[in-house]
């Protein structure tokens, strides 16, 4: 494996990593606009040799929407609901931090029986981009605030790409415009209804809302 890409990955795996144990909303989204970076630098180390002004493009568009466009709908929600900084979440830090590191090793296992054809470094993309997956159910799981549900759901579709770069071979980066069009619009529908809901209920709290009556 090229030393940067394995680097690169790491850095990834910290990311999630540092989602986790995070106690302050607006470090998530940054943090998670770090893993769109991360993964656009991925998806240009993962077959340098393919590497052209088409790949650039799309990378760099990819990484203008996921850590620059969205990040900002993100922030600009919490700023209009006035949200607390928080994260409050209902699986406790410690804990969190505890289930990422399981789920680490579940990844490095279930990455190591995969038969993987190519033998360049696949098996760690793979387990990298599952753990990444993972912690963003983790995320929509284990916090109450629907702003971190959405940062959860970032994060799981950055795994989803993770996976493009390992098994689409060919086209990994227009599989991934596919998906981002969708996650755009779930972003963009989620900072509506987080602003809609504060306003109704002056909490943004989803384990709250389950308890209404009619």
């Amino acid at each position: 494996m090229n030393l940067w890409l394995e680097l690169t990955l790491v850095s990834l795996i910290l990311a999630n990593l540092h989602l986790l144990g995070s106690s302050r909303i607006n470090a998530c989204i940054r943090t998670v606009a770090l893993q769109a970076v991360l993964l656009s630098v991925v998806s240009l180390l993962v077959q340098p040799q393919h590497v052209g002004p088409r790949l650039l493009g799309l990378a760099a568009a990819s990484m203008a929407i996921k850590a620059g466009l969205l990040p900002w709908l993100l922030r600009r929600a919490v700023r209009e609901a006035n949200v607390q900084t928080e994260v409050e979440p209902i699986v406790g830090f410690t804990t969190s931090l505890l289930l990422g590191l399981g789920l680490l090793g579940f990844a490095l296992h279930v990455a190591g029986r995969l038969p993987l054809a190519d033998a360049h470094g696949a098996e760690f993309l793979v387990a990298t981009a599952l753990f990444t997956v993972l912690i963003g159910l983790l995320l929509i799981v284990g916090r109450r605030k629907a702003v971190m549900q959405t940062v959860g759901y970032l994060a799981m579709e950055n795994g989803i790409y993770a996976f493009g770069l390992a098994f689409a071979v060919e086209e990994p980066l227009l599989v991934e415009m596919g998906v981002l069009l969708d996650v755009f619009v779930a972003v963009f529908v989620m900072g509506i209804a987080i602003h809609h809901i504060s306003r109704e209920f002056d909490h943004i709290d989803t384990d709250r809302l389950s308890a209404l009556k009619d």
